[in-house]
């Protein structure tokens, strides 16, 4: 897959950008708050229509134009699929994707914000849009996926998987409404009281959807995990083992009566669970501790509590890790992702990376360079081009960037 023109319109700090795109590594080079993260940000909206950065998508319009009453923001890409993989999905093999973000009035003068999506010109709903571009994103932040909350690494996982996992992203949509419906009816039993029987369709729902997005996660893990530990043992020359530990709210191994789990054991395999095992343990879970959630006011298990861990020769980098190392896993599951992409869609997805050399070793920098001059497109930002060798910039096209304006 090549991302091949790209035009912003009223995006971050963009007010207008038009350029042709082309393949292999392109260096965008610029100072500090220059756009080139907003540029990234850009492409990546288009593969996942969700922003890594803003806590709200109102904030992804440029504040240029704050006062007009009515404001859209433009992302237009044309990309293009390799014949082999168009042939195969009978997609075609170019493309076109425009997502507006339109901010206007509504009659009592209360700003609102609304999405749109087409896809070759037919409007879609964001699970239909979800597949059609495929990106892959580091930023440095992203070490929050090894050193932060859970919260960080399920919506990592969120925004990978809705990606190429069929119908991933509808299940999480899904999911979430039920959650919130659920969520509600506990409140209104733990403080009202009421029939409990009213509980068991939500059960249901929940049950079945979360099964799901449980069975989706444990296969797709598996197969990340595999593709991570042979490229973190290359970045680190065979000194380290990278292993994932995924651990959901509900487990459908979970830990046998007076047996304990060992800080340093190996994650479980939970491959060979079909989904309807992971549906009825889920469901007789949920009605177990029905009286416990009634009291809490909340649903206290499944897919919204998951966790993952990272392993390196055993040890949990969120808590004893270097951030070198961290930074190393992270990098190693981000090109895992890249090949992940590849065998699930038979395309190779844009990757997309901010200041990726930062904190990494001369020797460790050398070997993710060689690793990326295999991929067929790849974005790299920097503020110091002196940071990548100079083989590795003859073979890259180089991008200026400054004042959010690009020249080539």
């Amino acid at each position: 897959m090549l991302l091949t023109h790209l035009s912003l319109t009223n995006f971050r700090n963009f007010t207008r950008l038009d350029i042709d795109v082309p393949g292999g590594p392109v260096l965008i080079v610029g100072g500090n708050a220059q756009g080139k993260t907003s540029l990234l940000e850009a492409i990546y909206y288009l593969a996942t229509f969700a922003s890594f950065h803003a806590t709200h998508e109102r904030q992804l319009i440029s504040f240029f134009a704050e006062r007009e009453p009515l404001v859209v923001a433009r992302i237009n890409a044309d990309f293009r699929y390799s014949r082999e993989a168009a042939a195969h999905s009978a997609k075609g093999l170019t493309h076109h994707l425009e997502v507006r973000l339109i901010r206007e009035q509504d009659e009592y003068g209360n700003a609102r914000l609304r999405k749109e999506i087409l896809l070759d010109g037919v409007t879609r709903k964001v699970g239909e849009a979800m597949g059609a571009f495929n990106a892959v994103l580091f930023l440095p932040q992203m070490l929050r996926i090894v050193e932060g909350a859970p919260d960080e690494r399920r919506r990592y996982l969120n925004l990978s998987f809705g990606q190429v996992v069929p119908n991933y992203a509808a299940d999480l949509s899904d999911y979430q409404r039920v959650l919130t419906q659920r969520n509600a009816l506990l409140k209104i039993l733990g403080e009202r009281g009421g029939d409990l029987a009213q509980l068991s369709y939500w059960d249901s729902q929940l049950a079945e959807l979360g099964a799901r997005l449980i069975f989706a996660r444990i296969h797709a893990l598996h197969e990340l995990e595999r593709l991570a530990a042979g490229l973190h043992r290359e970045l680190t020359r065979g000194l380290e083992v990278l292993r994932l530990d995924y651990q959901p709210a509900f487990d459908p191994l979970p830990v046998a009566p007076q047996q304990y789990a060992l800080p340093l054991e190996a994650p479980k395999d939970r491959s060979g669970l079909s989904l309807e095992k992971i549906k009825r343990g889920f469901l007789e879970r949920l009605e177990r501790i029905r009286s416990e959630e009634i009291n809490r006011g909340v649903t206290t298990i499944g897919p919204h509590r998951d966790e993952l861990r990272f392993l390196v020769n055993g040890i949990d980098l969120g808590i004893f890790g270097s951030r070198g190392q961290g930074r190393t896993a992270v990098l190693s599951f981000k090109l895992a992702e890249v090949l992940w992409m590849k065998q699930k869609t038979g395309q190779m997805p844009v990757l997309l990376l901010d200041e990726v050399l930062a904190e990494l070793d001369p020797i460790r920098r050398e070997d993710l360079l060689n690793r990326l001059l295999e991929s067929e497109q790849a974005l790299l930002t920097t503020t110091d081009l002196d940071a990548f060798q100079a083989g590795y910039v003859d073979k890259a096209r180089l991008w200026r960037i400054s004042n959010s304006q690009v020249f080539v």
